[in-house]
């Protein structure tokens, strides 16, 4: 397990390391080892040679995304090490959702990976790559997967080539490692959801919003549901099983509005107050009479990814919520979220704020939201906390 080469630092500029921040950037380098290509496994070093770590070398802004620190070491046994240690905490913290198999395994610079997520779908594991170094290990990767399950038949998918940088995404395939990557059903807090590994968005179901899901049902009995964005239906379903005498579930992908319905009869096939349409979310808002819901989740995908796309996606969040907030009845709850990593808590808060002014309605914040602890955030990677989200009491 060797490196390809090393990276010296500029005098001064090791004290994000010191301060195991996971990102280099590429202007604290002073020099490094010629022709390392993207991915490569480097060593760090401060300017008087001082070993500071080491981790997968790219070029760009980002030029070292950081696996180990200082005294640790990238041996045999590194991935199997890490991938046990980030399972031992999910079982941990399984033990809050009682009938639940699917969960994320590793989550990023949160477990000390970046680049890397592995999610768990009952015995079929989804590997998707965020950075070719990464990439560059999946046969490692998919060795631990194995290593850690031992004791079931695993299945293994890489579902990468939409995560990573276009040049190298292209020259790959979405591809079952191991067994089979067949639809499934997998459980949740005692629901069941149907999972496609290989085709579906992102790694086949949004895992980061399983508690929040749960908090919705507890305010659910009785309520006349929108669930705006609804992808797959995780909210619905569980408006549904809290008691919820009505639910209409719109999103703009008819693919996903046929997988919440069958979710919703997966679960309820009883349950005839259900209503899935296939419509943008913007026009069907618009379109909606005021008073019919007195509960609304707006859980839309990343307005902005990049800098500098934010201000166009706080100007789409405020739109989005001041149209909400018109429509709802008097007496209802307004769930609405950002998974825009650019648009950190302070800028969401305030966009709503600023909805919520242009509403006229008096308003009031009882929770604030945030992803499921098995996508922990990183102390020293604030920029990890990426979910946001609000619950509002609306009069």
């Amino acid at each position: 397990m060797s490196f390809k080469g090393s990276i010296i630092l500029k005098k001064g500029r090791e004290q994000n390391m010191l301060r195991r921040h996971p990102w280099l950037f590429s202007g604290a380098i002073q020099e490094k080892t010629d022709g390392l290509e993207d991915g490569d496994l480097v060593e760090l070093f401060d300017f008087k040679k001082n070993r500071l770590g080491f981790g997968h070398f790219h070029h760009g802004s980002i030029a070292v995304k950081i696996l180990g620190f200082v005294s640790e070491v990238y041996d045999e046994h590194f991935w199997r090490n890490k991938l046990k240690s980030a399972l031992d905490l999910r079982q941990k913290i399984l033990l809050t959702a009682p009938g639940t198999d699917c969960f994320r395994w590793i989550h990023g610079e949160g477990d000390g990976l970046p680049g890397l997520v592995i999610d768990v779908y009952s015995n079929t594991v989804v590997i998707q790559c965020h950075s070719i170094g990464m990439h560059r290990q999946i046969r490692l990767i998919s060795e631990a997967c194995e290593f850690c399950f031992s004791w079931i038949e695993l299945n293994i998918v890489d579902k990468s080539k939409e995560s990573l940088p276009p040049n190298y995404g292209r020259t790959i395939e979405n591809q079952l490692i191991k067994g089979e990557g067949q639809p499934l059903i997998a459980m949740e807090n005692g629901l069941k959801f149907e999972m496609d590994p290989l085709h579906g968005q992102k790694t086949g179901f949004f895992l980061d919003q399983r508690d929040n899901r749960k908090l919705l049902g507890s305010y659910a009995s009785g309520k006349s549901l929108l669930n705006a964005f609804c992808y797959t239906g995780g909210f619905s379903v569980y408006a549904a099983s809290n008691g919820a005498f009505h639910v209409d579930s719109v999103d703009i992908s008819q693919k996903a509005v046929e997988v919440c319905t069958r979710n919703m009869e997966h679960n309820f096939p009883e349950f005839k107050d259900h209503r899935e349409i296939c419509a943008d979310v913007y026009d069907f808002l618009k379109q909606t009479p005021q008073d019919v819901y007195d509960l609304i989740v707006l859980d839309p995908p990343a307005f902005a990814k990049t800098i500098d796309k934010r201000h166009q996606a706080v100007q789409a969040y405020k739109r989005l919520n001041h149209l909400a907030l018109k429509k709802i009845r008097n007496g209802s709850y307004l769930f609405t979220f950002s998974c825009s990593q650019v648009v950190d808590e302070a800028l969401f808060y305030n966009t709503i704020v600023s909805a919520g002014i242009e509403s006229g309605r008096n308003i009031r914040v009882l929770h604030k939201l945030t992803q499921a602890p098995d996508h922990p955030v990183n102390l020293f990677h604030p920029e990890g906390n990426y979910l946001k989200g609000l619950v509002l009491y609306i009069e």
